[in-house]
Parts: structure tokens; sequence; C-alpha cells
């Protein structure tokens, strides 16, 4: 299976979580991308693992190993997972195939109707998309990353949100205000947050 191929050698662990909080803080809560995630990161109930996997058989074991802890946790302590791998699948196109090779992992673990995998790429593009339309950035994160989700908690989001069918349009209408040169901008505040932040928290629930 395929190897990592980096775009920078060997950042650290410290490194790559503190972008990818300073992403979610920035991005997904700043611009309000996602509504759900304020609460649960206010409440410190999200997971954060850096794999170092290098190939895509060792990103599976450690995938596998996150949603069997993730299904078995408390949500009170721990409600979704963000498992971070910037030494693999840095190709969106092999990142895509990975994708499906989670989901059936996910199947094949009983998990399925339980939790869900979503997708976060630095070169998200959605089908049919130019791959320098701005509305890819709703999904583009530091590193590539699967988010693990449990669907109660989705079910429960949505039904609380008045019109939880209005967030993809709304996401597109923000990043399009915002334009290339304001998502660069944001994009270099999180790397500018995250060189002054402390070391941060590797996981919820711990």
């Amino acid at each position: 299976m395929n190897a990592a191929t980096p775009s920078e050698a060997d950042p650290s662990a410290d490194r790559v979580l503190a972008e990818t909080r300073a992403w979610l803080e920035r991005a997904v809560i700043g611009l309000n991308l996602c509504p759900f995630a304020r609460a649960v990161h206010a409440k410190q109930r999200i997971r954060w693992v850096v794999c170092d996997a290098r190939d895509t058989d060792a990103l599976l074991a450690t995938l596998c190993d996150e949603l069997d802890r993730l299904a078995a946790a408390d949500p009170e302590a721990v409600d979704t997972t963000l498992l971070i791998h910037p030494r693999v699948l840095g190709d969106f196109d092999d990142y895509l195939g990975f994708v499906d090779v989670a989901e059936a992992a996910l199947a094949q673990l009983g998990h399925e109707g339980v939790l869900q995998v979503a997708s976060f790429h630095p070169d998200y593009r959605f089908a049919d998309a130019e791959p320098d339309d701005i509305a890819n950035a709703t999904n583009r994160s530091p590193w590539p990353t699967l988010h693990l989700l449990r669907e109660a908690s989705i079910d429960r989001a949505v039904a609380a949100f008045p019109a939880p069918e209005t967030i993809y349009e709304a996401n597109i209408a923000t990043l399009r205000r915002l334009g290339a040169e304001g998502w660069a901008a944001l994009q270099a505040a999180c790397r500018s947050d995250s060189e002054n932040a402390g070391p941060p928290p590797r996981s919820g629930g711990d």
C-alpha cells in the first residue's frame, strides 16, 4: 500500500496538533463552518490523535483501534476523534481511496450505524469542483485528517439546528465572501497561532 510522501519533513506531533487546533478554532468554529463544533470543543470532548504511520497498513491499524475506542468511550468524556496522519496520504486521490477502506473497516468492526468517518485534507476537492474553487476550503485542514463521529451526536445536533440543510450553502457563501486571499490570511494566522501556542492537549477524556 502507498507510503507517505510528506510535503514537509517529519513535523513534530506538537506542531501538527497546534496547527490543527488553530484551524478548528479559526476556521471551523470561527467561520461557523460547523455549527456543532463549538460546544464539543468547549467541553473538551475531542480526542486528538497524531498518527506516526508512514504507510496505509499502519494507519488502518490505528484507525481500527480509534474506532473501537470511540465506540466504547463515554460520550461525556470523548464525543468525537480527530485522527491526524501527517506522514501518509498526502496525495488527495490516494486519501480518497483510503476513505473507502476506512468505511469498509468501520462496517467490519460492527460500528456501522453507530460511527461515521468524515474527510479533511489540505487539498480537498469536491466532486466536479475545480481545484481552486474556494468552496473546497470547507474541508481543507492543515494535515490529512479522518474525523470519527458518533451518529447519535450528529442526530441530536441536527435536530437542534433550525435548518441543517442550509449549512452547506451557508459555508460556500461564507468562503466566497472571504475569498482566496482571505483564506490564505486565515491559514497564515493559524500557523502563527500554532507557533506561539504551548503544547496542545493531545486528547479528550484521558
